[in-house]
């Protein structure tokens, strides 16, 4: 080998260059090190800029600027150039289905997958006054705070952990929601005002798992993070993914999902929601782990048909 040769990392991992993406792809460098007994300078972590990313400061919903694949496509077009060996995601932030010649076969262990209520002034949705401000350029956060405050102002409130806890500093608006994984992840749970029930406040599909794609064919790479795999985690976020894609799994679907598994068994609920938040239709469904797919799909079908073609037609024609 030569000198040039050994200066080569091992493996390229391709991420985001936010703080928290950044923090993600450093935990999947640091296991594959444990793992497989790799050195410092083996693993490299490569910051990619994505559309998605350079968005935000438009401050513009992802509905109205291309879906979540802004957040994906410059790291896809790396990994299938040959660029980087591996990706890793926020899996509520990959799209449903995935580039040709792209799988993501890993998911790790998934945090805590619930929203949390963050707000300076008041302690719950409930407490926030008529006509407040909440910022969000979720359709399914807005859409489940509408359900039970209609009075409410939505305001757009795109960026990063830290930037939409500015926002809030800044008085931009009067409280926000933002995911318990990536506030832990950030070591930033001081900064939850209030941890939401899944009753009214059901998390994005596959919100909470850090998922890691590679070129299919790839056998080095696969066999590579194949140690990282949390199956139970994998179970879920496969009939999660499964049931999105049925209803449409794009940034124009107010969709929620949340899963329990217990010894091979898995119970799933969904919810779809109108984008005013009044109309809202929910089912569950459950079945062995092994036909998570399956189950995730069918309980799709059945949210579909409870809330029948005029209504999904709405989704087709918002901005």
């Amino acid at each position: 080998m030569t000198i040039l040769q050994s200066l080569v990392p091992l493996v390229r991992i391709g991420t985001r260059g936010s703080p928290l993406a950044m923090m993600q792809a450093r935990l999947v460098a640091k296991l594959l090190r444990q793992h497989h007994g790799l050195s410092e300078t083996e693993i490299a972590v490569l910051p990619i800029s994505t559309g998605g990313d350079r968005s935000q400061k438009s401050n513009a919903s992802l509905s109205e600027i291309g879906g979540k694949g802004l957040f994906t496509k410059e790291i896809d077009a790396a990994m299938l150039g040959g660029q980087i060996d591996i990706a890793v995601h926020s899996s509520k932030d990959v799209a449903t289905v995935l580039p040709e010649g792209i799988v993501m076969p890993v998911y790790l262990e998934r945090e805590d997958a619930r929203d949390a209520f963050i707000s300076l002034r008041f302690r719950t949705v409930q407490e926030l006054p008529r006509g407040a401000k909440f910022g969000t350029s979720s359709i399914r956060r807005a859409a489940q705070v509408l359900r039970l405050r209609p009075d409410l102002e939505i305001v757009p409130f795109r960026g990063n952990v830290d930037t939409r806890l500015q926002k809030l500093a800044d008085g931009v608006a009067d409280a926000t929601m933002l995911a318990v994984s990536g506030l832990n992840r950030l070591e930033k749970m001081d900064r939850i005002t209030a941890i939401l029930d899944v009753e009214n406040f059901m998390p994005a599909p596959a919100q909470g798992a850090i998922g890691i794609a590679t070129r299919h064919g790839d056998a080095k790479a696969q066999d590579l993070i194949a140690p990282l795999n949390h199956a139970p985690t994998h179970s879920a976020i496969i009939a999660e993914r499964a049931m999105l894609a049925v209803l449409d799994g794009s940034c124009r679907t107010p969709v929620g999902a949340w899963s329990q598994l217990e010894n091979d068994q898995i119970e799933l609920r969904g919810e779809i929601l109108s984008l005013d938040g009044q109309q809202h239709f929910a089912a569950q469904a459950s079945g062995p782990v092994d036909a998570a797919e399956t189950l995730g799909a069918a309980l799709g079908q059945r949210l579909l048909q409870s809330a029948g073609t005029a209504f999904v037609a709405q989704w087709a024609s918002a901005p």
